[in-house]
């Protein structure tokens, strides 16, 4: 009876939350009370990190997690959660390849390349000044990425769903982020996109503008295909762009026709056809999740719930999943329930007998199952969720307990 009373007691003491009174380190595994699925850290290191919603963590075989630490970039083997550091320093991860193993990122100004089983290290190039790489393309051909031209404000030198004059690896969003992006699309300044030939190191400038240019994204599939974005506060500007990577073919993916319209937080289905993005008609109101077909030019638009709402989506690798990182009141959808981790399935609505011309949008609806209760989480730290290349986990970032630690949760529920 001793022995089962003690058994009991660590389980539960395993799937307790920390509180401000309980400092040990976070449990390694519990089952979430109020979903029923399994929740892993993966993580060891205080102020860890997955990657970014559209960043590619994933190793080209499938089988490893870049991940970030406060001082350089670690990589997991997703199988034995195993872990080794990669990269020592002050460095901002860009992604990981489709290709190689490598994983690249920017230190002291300049671009590298690690393989992160050989821990081979090269620098491909320098960057121009005040420049910043954010992309790279499907076979590790080309970098591509922006800077300022003149003597105008830096806003660039940050990472990926960081606003601009944060440091390198900083995670939480500033508090100041809406009068930054007014602020910034009111300035004007000139700004360039480059790429960057990974072999040679050669920098070619393939469009200059006025318009604020950021979250560039190269398609999965298509070495020659770069999303880019005209950013801004989301209901002021024209967002989501298309460009071929010698400049040419510009288009924008979707044109607002509604007063307080938005549509942003772009990622790419993994087989490159599609380019999905939060669309809200109007902003705060009704929400979607809109798709464009690069190929047929055929739009899908999945509605959901305003307490389904996510500040990211992200889809599975066959695409017949989706899944969300919730949001706390203060976010744009302003849900009384929204702190949770969402599983959606994607529920096409019948249209046979129906008119139906080829231009018209697809609908369709989420259902959603929740998977984390995410309410001690503090959502200044988005949790950037992405499904694992077995499309068995969905991985995000949490501060749950204290400090930042990169984590699981099992999309099956546990036995």
């Amino acid at each position: 009876m001793e022995i089962r009373l003690l058994a009991l007691t660590v389980a539960l003491c395993a799937a307790m939350p920390l509180t401000s009174q309980n400092t040990s380190e976070p449990p390694t595994s519990w089952i979430d009370p109020d979903t029923g699925h399994r929740v892993i850290r993966l993580t060891r290191e205080p102020g860890s990190a997955s990657l970014y919603f559209n960043q590619n963590g994933y190793t080209a075989d499938g089988k490893k997690m870049v991940y970030t630490v406060p001082h350089g970039i670690s990589v997991l083997n997703l199988e034995t959660h195993a872990a080794k550091p990669v990269v020592e320093g002050n460095v901002r991860i860009i992604v990981t390849g489709h290709k190689t193993q490598n994983v690249y990122y920017i230190k002291e100004g300049a671009v590298y390349a690690t393989d992160v089983d050989t821990l081979a290290t090269r620098e491909i190039a320098k960057l121009p000044p005040r420049g910043s790489v954010s992309t790279v393309n499907a076979d590790e051909t080309l970098l591509a990425g922006t800077y300022i031209e003149g003597s105008g404000l830096d806003y660039n030198q940050r990472a990926p769903g960081q606003s601009p004059g944060q440091q390198p690896q900083t995670l939480d969003q500033p508090k100041s982020k809406g009068q930054m992006m007014e602020e910034r699309l009111a300035a004007h300044l000139p700004m360039a996109l480059f790429t960057i030939n990974a072999q040679t190191g050669e920098v070619k400038t393939i469009h200059r503008s006025t318009d604020w240019l950021n979250h560039l994204e190269f398609s999965p599939t298509d070495p020659s295909l770069l999303m880019f974005c005209h950013e801004g506060p989301w209901h002021k500007v024209d967002r989501i762009w298309l460009m071929h990577t010698d400049g040419s073919h510009i288009q924008l993916v979707h044109k607002r026709t509604m007063a307080m319209e938005i549509a942003g937080h772009e990622f790419w289905s993994h087989d490159g056809k599609i380019l999905w993005y939060d669309l809200q008609t109007p902003r705060g109101q009704v929400f979607w999740v809109a798709g464009y077909n690069v190929e047929t030019g055929e739009r899908t638009w999945y509605s959901l719930q305003r307490n389904e709402w996510s500040i990211h989506f992200n889809v599975s690798k066959d695409g017949k999943l989706f899944c969300g990182d919730g949001g706390d009141p203060g976010q744009v959808a302003h849900a009384p329930d929204g702190e949770w981790l969402y599983l959606f399935l994607p529920d096409m609505i019948a249209s046979k007998g129906m008119l139906n011309e080829k231009d018209f949008i697809q609908p369709g609806v989420f259902h959603a199952e929740k998977l984390v209760n995410m309410k001690k989480h503090q959502y200044r730290l988005e949790p950037n969720v992405s499904f694992t290349p077995d499309q068995k986990w969905i991985v995000f970032r949490s501060n749950m307990f204290g400090p930042t630690y990169a984590f699981a949760v099992e999309i099956a529920k546990a036995q």
